[in-house]
């Protein structure tokens, strides 16, 4: 019985912080893409000649949705350049996309 007083706030303490987890996603407002990494995204995903500066826009994209491509050794790739490209893609679709919309 002891331990299962102690365990208790643990317990709820973590169910807490995985339901604000769940829930958290991005707040209202917030956006992660720049104008011109929305236009330059769009333009590389309508294939239009790839530039350096839509190069250097879209890794910027990437690192701020957590890819570091300065690691010599990466065990993790290319999962977690899929991933970021996956966040990316989110990004993308949330905030490029309705802000062409409306």
């Amino acid at each position: 019985m002891k331990n299962w007083l102690t365990i208790l706030p643990m317990a709820s303490a973590l169910a807490l912080s995985l339901v604000g987890c769940a829930t958290g996603g991005m707040p209202q407002g917030e956006t992660h893409l720049s104008p011109t990494q929305c236009r330059d995204l769009a333009a590389l995903r309508n294939n239009a000649p790839v530039t350096p500066e839509r190069n250097r826009s879209e890794l910027a994209a990437l690192e701020e949705a957590g890819y570091d491509p300065s690691r010599f050794f990466d065990p993790f790739y290319p999962d977690d350049l899929q991933a970021a490209q996956r966040q990316v893609d989110r990004w993308f679709q949330a905030e490029c996309e309705q802000a062409q919309r409306g």
